[in-house]
């Protein structure tokens, strides 16, 4: 790959769609040598010993449709041991899903990640090189370039090829958080919160019920629980105290 920084990062970030920077940084991948490609995105991820997070973004070529539903929707991805070695890793790792090859997943090809080998094995998919992104305040995606068939061995790594990946996955995510929102100081989509609302749940936050704030502030409890349940919808919390940890983490309050 002899093209200059700039002009990869311009082909980047063509395209007002995220389809379309997936399709440009596909391109990209296939000049080097890959078959395919596996993007995804979650802001937010919690520290080490995390388990694998749900995406928020899962974007695949030539993979086949179904591998959205599989991985995200199904769950696949908290089995993936390519994930789990991501999650823990800051460089590039070359991986093989035959347990013939001695790659960094081997020890985990287990029964128990049954379904994955399947839908890999039925996609010819055996190995690969992933690019782990770390952002700030825990926002996690990862870039994955993978051949179909035996041809083509990634576990001994090409060092060349893997610069080449790396350079695209970091310019390629670049563009995509950008496009998708992802690209504020805390590495979430922008969140706007009333003034009421951050007081409620900084008021939540230490320890005191609806009632109690609501004689704080001096409003009616329906009246706080307006604002708590706003709040919750904004920050896309499960309840009050996922709202409240969210909120804390993205330093609304």
């Amino acid at each position: 790959m002899h093209d200059t920084i700039e002009s990869i990062r311009n082909r980047l970030s063509e395209g007002s769609h995220l389809g379309q920077r997936v399709d440009a940084a596909f391109r990209q991948m296939q000049g080097v040598g890959f078959d395919g490609m596996i993007y995804d995105y979650t802001p937010m991820v919690s520290g080490p010993g995390a388990d694998v997070p749900i995406p928020s973004v899962f974007e695949q070529r030539n993979l086949g449709d179904e591998m959205r539903q599989h991985w995200s929707e199904d769950e696949y991805i908290r089995l993936d041991p390519v994930q789990r070695v991501a999650m823990r890793s800051a460089a590039p790792f070359c991986w093989s899903y035959d347990s013939d090859v001695d790659s960094i997943i081997r020890p985990m090809l287990t029964p128990d990640i049954e379904p994955v080998m399947s839908y890999l094995r039925e996609r010819e998919v055996f190995s690969g090189v992933t690019v782990p992104i770390h952002l700030p305040n825990g926002d996690f995606a990862t870039v994955t370039g993978v051949s179909l068939g035996r041809r083509q061995n990634w576990s001994g790594g090409t060092s060349r090829a893997i610069a080449d990946l790396s350079l695209i996955a970091h310019l390629f995510n670049q563009s995509a958080v950008e496009l998708l929102g992802f690209d504020h100081e805390d590495g979430t989509q922008e969140v706007r919160l009333t003034p009421r609302e951050r007081e409620c749940l900084t008021y939540a936050s230490l320890g005191n019920s609806a009632k109690e704030t609501a004689r704080i502030i001096d409003r009616s409890v329906p009246t706080v629980v307006m604002h708590l349940n706003a709040a919750m919808r904004k920050l896309g919390a499960r309840n009050r105290t996922h709202a409240v940890t969210i909120a804390t983490r993205r330093r609304l309050i």
